[in-house]
């Protein structure tokens, strides 16, 4: 399974922050957005990894990441060059999937759990078709909401509904069997003109190939796209790692992965000894 983490987006509803540097690259509270995200791929045994940004910006990112290999990954760099919806990511990034399984993650999604990386490695374990994840919230209308039978199963999911008919919605990660390019091809665009990743999930949900995993309260998700939800990131991982809980540290991520050795960690942390990110990796020990 390869990754994609879709970054393109220009941070609009954040203007003016979001005029000199694009949305993924803001920090929230001691390192840059992007980093939650790659995290998750990370922490769900994924080593390849596209990076999708938006024109322009390839020199941006890959300043901050590289190639990846001082994290024992491959990441690789590519641009969307209009916004026609996050489906569109799944074309864009069709060559270097190259037939293989997919999870795809946006690059303003923040997850956090004592047990992410079990239940992010179960979902791709055993992803048959496509596998989403269910967050209750209290005003769903801005999201695509799923609507579960008695039995707990998902029967269907609208797309910023008026009236919906749950709290349930679905977050910014979705695991993928290679199927999801011809889906993605054979997509018309929405009203709005963008290729819906609802449409894929409803999709496989018509195959009866769609699970949705509904995530208990201990949980975190966050969506950092606006200035009052990207404060509230902020505060929310403050929190959390003052409360010795570390969210996002790629290189901690990696090293638990066994990709990266304790020497090499060190390595990485030293440069930035005189910062608490540094200070804490320079901590970590198996």
């Amino acid at each position: 399974m390869k990754g994609i983490i879709l970054a393109a987006g220009r941070g609009t509803r954040l203007y003016p922050m979001t005029r000199p540097v694009c949305k993924p690259l803001l920090p929230v509270y001691d390192k840059p957005l992007i980093y939650y995200p790659l995290s998750v791929l990370i922490q769900a045994g994924i080593r390849e990894v596209l990076v999708i940004v938006p024109p322009g910006e390839v020199d941006t990112f890959s300043a901050l990441l590289g190639d990846g290999s001082q994290l024992g990954m491959d990441i690789r760099y590519t641009v969307q060059p209009v916004a026609r919806g996050i489906a569109d990511a799944l074309l864009i990034g069709g060559d270097f999937l190259a037939g293989d399984d997919v999870c795809l993650v946006l690059g303003d999604n923040i997850f956090w759990a004592a047990d992410l990386d079990l239940t992010l490695q179960r979902a791709a374990r055993d992803n048959r078709g496509g596998t989403v994840f269910g967050c209750r919230v209290n005003d769903p209308r801005p999201f695509g909401v799923v609507e579960f039978d008695g039995d707990g199963r998902a029967i269907s999911i609208e797309e910023k509904p008026e009236h919906p008919k749950s709290n349930y919605i679905v977050p910014g990660l979705y695991f993928y069997t290679s199927q999801a390019l011809s889906i993605a091809a054979g997509l018309a665009p929405s009203a709005r003109g963008e290729l819906e990743i609802t449409d894929v999930n409803l999709e496989y949900l018509r195959r009866d190939s769609l699970r949705v995993i509904p995530l208990e309260d201990n949980y975190v998700w966050l969506d950092a796209g606006s200035a009052d939800s990207l404060l509230t990131a902020a505060q929310t991982i403050h929190a959390l790692q003052h409360g010795g809980r570390y969210v996002g540290c790629i290189e901690e991520c990696a090293f638990r992965q066994g990709w990266i050795t304790e020497g090499q960690l060190r390595a990485l942390g030293q440069p930035m000894a005189m910062t608490a990110y540094g200070q804490y990796l320079l901590s970590i020990q198996l």
